[in-house]
Parts: C-alpha cells; sequence; structure tokens
C-alpha cells in the first residue's frame, strides 16, 4: 500500500526541508522529495518524526505505579496520541518489588499484543534512589540496591525496561557495570551525589541524568554537585520539564546554553489533560493546583503539560529556535535511549508516524 503527502516544512530531526512530498509504502518513508504543492495529497503546515516522551507516569484516567497492568500503558498511550505524541516510556515509580515485577509483565505482555503501538518500553524510576532527594516517592520504598534484587530486575526486565533512574551514590561501582553491562539505558536521578561522585559514575558509563534540575544536588560554586557535573560533561545527556514550575524559564535557558544539542524535552506528567485532580496510592498523593500537581508534604509530586505544550514553551519562553525545539522532542531523546536508528528522524526506512503541527504550535496531532 503507497501513498502520499505533502508537507511545507518538513523538520527531519537534521534539518528543516521546505515544500516536500513524502512518499509512505506500507507503513514506512519510501521517499522525500522536494515539490511544488500538489493540491491533490493531503497538506500540512509542519511535519516531524513523532514526538518521543521518556518520562511519563499516567494518562487520562489511570497511574502505572498505582495501576500496573496493561490497562493503564494503554491509557497512557492513547492519551499520549491525542495530546500528539507518537511514543512513549511509560513510567514505574519506587515500589514494591512484586509492582515491579507486575509492571514488567504487563509491559511485556502489551508491547507482544500491540507491536505496532508506540509504546516502547518502561522507564522504572526508582526504587534506588538517595532518600534525601526522594521528591515524592515514597519513603518506604526507597532502598540501597541488592546484588538479589538488582539480578531480579534485570532478569525480568530484559528487553522491557529501556531506561532506569538510580542515585548512582547508593551503588558500588560492581552494581552500576551490572546495570550498564544489561543494556539498560541508566539515568542519575534523585540523588545527592557530590561533583565526584557524578563524574565518576558519568566516567563508568552512565550518560544521562532525569529531569534536569529536580531532585539532584544542586549546583553551588563550591560544591557543584550532580547539576554541576551534567554541565560540566559534554557526552551527558539531560532532559528538562520546561513548564516554568519544575525550573524557572531562566534556568532551562541556563542549561540551554550548558547543554547544547544534549538538552531535551520530557513532561514527566503524573496525569494527562488534567482530568483527575486529586489521587492517592498508599501514603503517595496528589493534587491539582494551579495547573501543577503537589502532595501533601507540598512537593511537587509530577508535571500537567504534554510534550507538545512543552515545545511550545521551549520556544516561546526559552527562545529556542523551533527547529531545535522540535529535535528536542524527537532526534534528542532517541540517541539518549539509544533508539535513534528506529525513531526519532524523518528519513526512508523509518516509520511513516509523524507529529504535525500549526505554526503557533499549540495543536499537535499523531498522523500515521
Amino acid at each position: 500500500m503507497s501513498n502520499q503527502i505533502f508537507a511545507e516544512k518538513v523538520y527531519t530531526g537534521q534539518e528543516v526541508l521546505h515544500n516536500q512530498i513524502i512518499t509512505i509504502e506500507n507503513g514506512v518513508i519510501a521517499g522525500i522529495e522536494a515539490s511544488a504543492n500538489n493540491p491533490g495529497l493531503k497538506h500540512f503546515q509542519n511535519i516531524s518524526a513523532g514526538l518521543f516522551d521518556i518520562h511519563i507516569n499516567g494518562g487520562e484516567q489511570f497511574h502505572f505505579t498505582e495501576k500496573a497492568d496493561e490497562e493503564t500503558i494503554d491509557d497512557i498511550y492513547q492519551s499520549s496520541l491525542l495530546q500528539g505524541t507518537a511514543y512513549v516510556f511509560p513510567t514505574l515509580i519506587t515500589s514494591s518489588l512484586e509492582n515491579i515485577l507486575k509492571g514488567i509483565t504487563a509491559m511485556r505482555t502489551y508491547q507482544r499484543k500491540n507491536p505496532d503501538s508506540g509504546v516502547l518500553g518502561m522507564h522504572l524510576e526508582g526504587p534506588f534512589l538517595n532518600p534525601v532527594k526522594r521528591g515524592a516517592h515514597l519513603a518506604e520504598y526507597v532502598r540501597k540496591p541488592t546484588d538479589t534484587e538488582l539480578e531480579a530486575i534485570i532478569s525480568h526486565g530484559r528487553d522491557v525496561i529501556k531506561l532506569i533512574t538510580i542515585a548512582p551514590e547508593m551503588f558500588t561501582p560492581e552494581q552500576i557495570d551490572r546495570l550498564l553491562a544489561s543494556g539498560i539505558t541508566v539515568s542519575a536521578g534523585h540523588s545527592n551525589a557530590t561533583y565526584q561522585e557524578a563524574t565518576d559514575a558519568f566516567g563508568q558509563g552512565i550518560k544521562l541524568v532525569t529531569h534536569l534540575y529536580n531532585a539532584m544536588s544542586p549546583f553551588g560554586h563550591r560544591q557543584p554537585g550532580l547539576v554541576g557535573a551534567t554541565f560540566d560533561t559534554d557526552s551527558v545527556y539531560a532532559p528538562i520539564i520546561v513548564d516554568g514550575v519544575h525550573c524557572d524559564y531562566a534556568a532551562a535557558r541556563i542549561a540551554y546554553q550548558a547543554k547544547k544539542d544534549k538538552l531535551f524535552l520530557i513532561s514527566d506528567a503524573l496525569f494527562v489533560g488534567e482530568k483527575v485532580t486529586e489521587f492517592k496510592w498508599g501514603e503517595f498523593d496528589a493534587f491539582l493546583q494551579n495547573a501543577q500537581y503537589v502532595n501533601s508534604e507540598g512537593n511537587l509530586a509530577g508535571a500537567t503539560i504534554s510534550l507538545g505544550d512543552a515545545v511550545r514553551n521551549a520556544v516561546k519562553e526559552v527562545g529556542i529556535p523551533v527547529q531545535e525545539a522540535i529535535e528536542m522532542a524527537t532526534i534528542r531523546p532517541s540517541l539518549a535511549v539509544g533508539l535513534s536508528d528506529k525513531v526519532g528522524s524523518i528519513a526512508v526506512g523509518y516509520p511513516a508516524i509523524f507529529t504535525v503541527f500549526d505554526d503557533d504550535l499549540m495543536n499537535f496531532e499523531v498522523f500515521r
């Protein structure tokens, strides 16, 4: 099956092409060529590879950690599609080993049943975090890794867990090596690591941090912390929540200047679309107040933005050019988690799954 579409601007992940016809065959991009507008083809103002959110906790109804099953995974995916995000890593946070294994099993089953979905794997955020920087994660579940539990997660989560957030200072070097050798992308987050501890972890092979600035040792001129180590290490990718709440837009501008092409966007949405106004899972609670989720301790408990919102904020509030903002939601997360050969670009051989949007960056839709 073959068809063609026309776009005024094509954000390929590497450049912007103008007035292009994209040829699609059997769901795959078969050709891209310049052409005058063809009124017989479906027409878009702007088209990019599908936006990719590696950090999203819930959909319009359900929260993955509280309800670690296929229904929740599908809720996250379908809710994201409605917001213009084509690919997701549903994120399961700090909880019991039983719940983590349940989430892994649900993810494996969902992916087997839905091989063409945009659910590309799972992000396990915790449970091996620093309690000092646990944020909204429940203290009762935060723990140091044991070799036994680590092996259980690795063996059960093989090919399903694509990303894991850890506090590297809570690990032995051997445990970090074991995680890296498993093929799971390892991210440093919810960490109180010193600058030296962080740079040592980066030297071992960790190339990513979790929600820059949030739940990590801050930058100080005498104690640069994890933030300083991230700024000082060119190879490390830094996802950021650009909502004006989780970090000030000025801080986002500083991060943009420091990290350049290693900065990218996440939503870290607790729920999508602000339809859930109150949430409770055990001792974890969250209340929607002034377009942000906070818990009863006063800590931020997750964002409310979509990835499209983050793109718009990056352009309009931070001053990032549109091309880069789109790359921050497509090719850069794909590179950070080792999936750039599969998603993140508009090029021959890549899936014909796109995000289309207007010039005002107000409406994002998935087209496939």
